[in-house]
């Protein structure tokens, strides 16, 4: 039985040999690192960490983007019962010296020099530390370098080969391995404790309806930090895929064309910027590449339906969609790399019509839903079982039900332990052994989950109207014209919104309308402008309540970004930190 996640590191290095269990870029090309060599950095470091004085319990902070040193550091922590707490590279200095000095950290590893920067701008404040780790060699003066220490390691498995195996046997499933913090869309940040159970009962649920095999090779670019990558990581090592890392968010594009993956997870806005750019190309192209390319979007849509709801497809649909496959969806679908399997879509909602339109043309976008307490996974759609708009059904030996309110609530063995240090916000949380996920949904006759909002973000009108943001932002959010949007009216009389247009787009039809501006800003605040995108929205909202409708919108001349506190590191709008930073504007289109 595998019931730990260092019993699950011993089983993929006896299991799966092979010599590129992991890949990343290097001088410009991808280099492999064998399961052998893997094997042996993680024992090493093990050790070597032990050999700094670190027991079962103590706790590793990780500072560090996506490497495969992000994933052997942390397997060297968890195969000795340390607790390891992740970090977001995007925080500020204050944001971590709060998660180390909360979390009881013993020991920091830093991935480089500019992020040991930010902890060595705050080290005097971080009493209970006591060794700071850098990747990078050679170590800055009052630090150790990972190799350093794993060659430490290195040594002490040499004078005593059983004793990495013999600490392994001694982890119990219940033992505490992560204290992930919360991002949070508001207030402080929790850690979530999650015990080794409780990752490897979701990877084992999530793998038996979803196949990965050690014939995949999956694209990791989601921050190792998001529990949902650290989930799908510790699965990918159970099932013995090879994973290479991209280089960063910028380079995914690149990467995918030379990993060329069957896997990769993502966010929704991942896909939505996808979207966009593909119907940008198709706007700026001529009258015929539109018409051939709706014309495909159609017979694909068509096409999915009948295939998703076990109708018969007649001769006439298969030649149609395989021309639309040869003049349009392969050359969209070899930006990906070609060989993708399959998509997974996790972290916020992701338009039904997004999905649709990837799997129209091939792409198939498994959605599913969870929360860091979760551990994630609570539910997601596999190919047996996918209903556009959902986010599956609920993953094997989980339970969720709906309260009277609305919310769903779950329970099952990858539900947290609680967040650490805090009885009352887990007494809160955890009822009558009920996780209360603070999400308003649905469940079909089906047993397929729907998500409509949080249940904080849903606005109550003047009028006492409920309206869910969520499902009309995503809505806008497939319009060419709008980048973002974020919808507002809590005890107001009617809806508004803040929208961040596509600025090239909008600069287009300015061009187009003879409208004079100097800047995006000049832009933005012009009436023509503000009434043409109106107009979009207004296009966009014509299936909607009249109550639902956005009345008035504000441009914005910039996006949401992690850096000014508008975003969570897993990009999710702060709303209460926005609709602050903005309130004088939006008083003024009530006002008026």
């Amino acid at each position: 039985m595998i019931d730990t996640l260092a019993q699950m590191f011993l089983n993929t290095i006896k299991s799966f040999p092979k010599p590129d269990l992991m890949l990343y870029k290097q001088a410009d090309e991808y280099q492999p690192i064998s399961t052998k060599e893997f094997e042996d950095r993680v024992v090493h470091l093990s050790l070597g960490l032990m050999e700094l004085g670190l027991n079962k319990g103590d706790k590793l902070v990780l500072l560090s983007e996506n490497c495969p040193n992000w994933v052997i550091t942390d397997l060297a922590s968890l195969s000795f019962g340390g607790i390891t707490v992740p970090i977001y590279t995007s925080l500020v200095p204050e944001q971590i010296k709060y998660i180390i000095n909360d979390s009881d950290a013993k020991v920091v590893v830093c991935s480089d020099l500019s992020l040991w920067e930010k902890v060595h701008s705050v080290r005097d404040q971080l009493n209970k530390v006591e060794n700071f780790i850098v990747m990078e060699d050679p170590a800055p003066e009052g630090t150790l370098s990972l190799s350093e220490v794993t060659e430490n390691g290195r040594k002490k498995a040499e004078k005593e080969p059983d004793l990495f195996e013999k600490t392994v046997s001694e982890i119990k499933p219940d033992d505490i391995a992560s204290i992930i913090y919360t991002s949070g869309t508001t207030g402080t940040p929790k850690g979530v404790m999650l015990t080794h159970s409780n990752f490897m009962s979701n990877s084992k649920a999530t793998a038996s309806i979803i196949e990965f095999t050690s014939k995949d090779t999956v694209l990791s670019f989601l921050p190792l930090s998001h529990v949902l990558e650290r989930m799908v990581t510790f699965t990918y090592l159970y099932k013995g895929c090879s994973i290479a890392y991209a280089e960063s968010v910028e380079t995914v594009g690149e990467n995918l064309l030379e990993i060329k993956p069957h896997i990769m997870v993502s966010v929704p806005r991942v896909f939505e910027k996808i979207y966009a750019k593909v119907m940008d190309s198709v706007l700026e192209g001529s009258a015929l590449k539109k018409k051939l390319f709706f014309w495909s979007v159609r017979i694909g849509k068509e096409y999915a339906q009948r295939e998703l709801s076990h109708q018969k497809i007649s001769k006439s649909l298969r030649w149609k969609r395989s021309i639309a496959d040869k003049l349009v969806f392969s050359k969209i679908v070899s930006k990906t790399g070609g060989r993708v399997r399959f998509f997974v879509s996790g972290g916020a909602p992701l338009s039904k019509d997004i999905a649709e339109f990837f799997y129209g043309m091939g792409l198939v976008v498994l959605e599913g839903y969870g929360l860091t307490e979760s551990s994630p996974v609570i539910a997601v759609n596999t190919f047996e079982n996918l209903r556009f708009g959902s986010v599956g059904k609920p993953i094997p030996d989980v339970e969720v039900k709906i309260a009277e309110d609305g919310e769903i609530l779950a329970k099952g063995p990858n539900i947290m332990k609680g967040y650490y240090k805090l009885d009352e916000e887990t007494k809160e949380a955890l009822r009558q052994g009920w996780l209360h996920t603070g999400d308003i949904g649905y469940l079909d006759e089906d047993n397929f989950l729907y998500i409509t909002d949080r249940k904080k973000d849903i606005i109550v009108t003047a009028g006492g109207k409920n309206i869910a943001p969520q499902m009309i932002e995503n809505q806008l959010k497939t319009n060419p014209f709008i980048s973002n949007v974020v919808v507002l009216g809590d005890k107001r009389k009617f809806i508004s919104a803040l929208v961040v247009p596509v600025f090239e787009k909008i600069k287009e039809y300015a061009d187009a309308s003879n409208i004079e501006y100097e800047s995006i800003t000049d832009l933005v605040e012009n009436e023509k402008i503000v009434n043409f995108v109106m107009s979009e929205v207004n296009r966009y909202s014509a299936n909607l309540s009249s109550y639902e409708r956005i009345k008035r919108i504000i441009l914005l001349d910039r996006d949401f970004e992690i850096e000014k506190g508008e975003l969570t590191p897993s990009l999710k709008v702060k709303r209460n930190i926005v609709e602050d930073k903005y309130k004088e504007r939006i008083n003024k289109l009530y006002q008026d």
